[in-house]
């Protein structure tokens, strides 16, 4: 792929929207269930900067959309106290699910709006096609990415309220190396999370077209 500053600028945008809408919604929705651990650390917010990690959020997103791989990646997670939350596990589950739904629902709305529009085929110029597909694509890879069952990705969350006491303690003793394990398999199965990826996306993008009867 052709490097171009202009793209890799919005690329950067995209990323930083989504990002901290997937981060809010966490913290909202742990408010919600009684846990007011992210209001107190300032993270109900749209400074970007409170949100971004500056690998996962723009070092990762970025080079894989200048590699041309599918774009995804992750931010600062938000910090929560089960304890305070209605439902303990389930209430965190809940928490996590959030993020990746804001995701989906980004996703979806882009796709909409693009379609109705006409913007994701060409009406209004390359760029504004160029957005609308960006929203749609990084937003699902940033859901699918998250929703990996590994700690202290969003989908560990889930494992963890379903999961048998021995399954729990697993994922409780490796939440420490979380991320160098995240960026491991990236490394190393990189070929196989851009299989993923591609596969989980364009699934689910056959998925909104059915919606609209296309």
């Amino acid at each position: 792929m052709n490097f171009n500053p202009g793209y890799v600028i919005i690329i950067f945008l995209i990323v930083i929207f989504s990002v901290i809408l997937h981060e809010l919604s966490h913290g909202i929705v742990a408010y919600w269930l009684g846990d007011s651990t992210a209001k107190d650390a300032g993270r109900l917010t749209f400074n970007p900067i409170k949100h971004i990690d500056p690998y996962l959020s723009i070092l990762v997103p970025v080079i894989l959309y200048i590699i041309g791989a599918p774009v995804f990646g992750g931010a600062k997670p938000v910090p929560v106290n089960y304890r305070n939350l209605k439902w303990r596990e389930w209430g965190m589950a809940l928490v996590a699910v959030a993020g990746p739904l804001a995701n989906f629902l980004i996703a979806l709305l882009s796709f909409l709006i693009g379609h109705f529009s006409g913007a994701l085929y060409g009406i209004g110029g390359e760029i504004v096609k160029f957005i609308f597909t960006e929203l749609v694509y990084i937003n699902l890879g940033f859901m699918l990415f998250n929703l990996i069952p590994v700690p202290p990705l969003d989908g560990s969350r889930v494992l963890y309220a379903i999961s048998p006491d021995s399954v729990r303690s697993f994922l409780s003793r490796i939440e420490v190396y979380g991320f160098i394990i995240v960026y491991a398999m990236i490394l190393i199965f990189g070929e196989v999370f851009s299989h993923f990826m591609v596969s989980g996306m364009n699934g689910i993008i056959d998925f909104f077209y059915l919606l609209v009867g296309r």
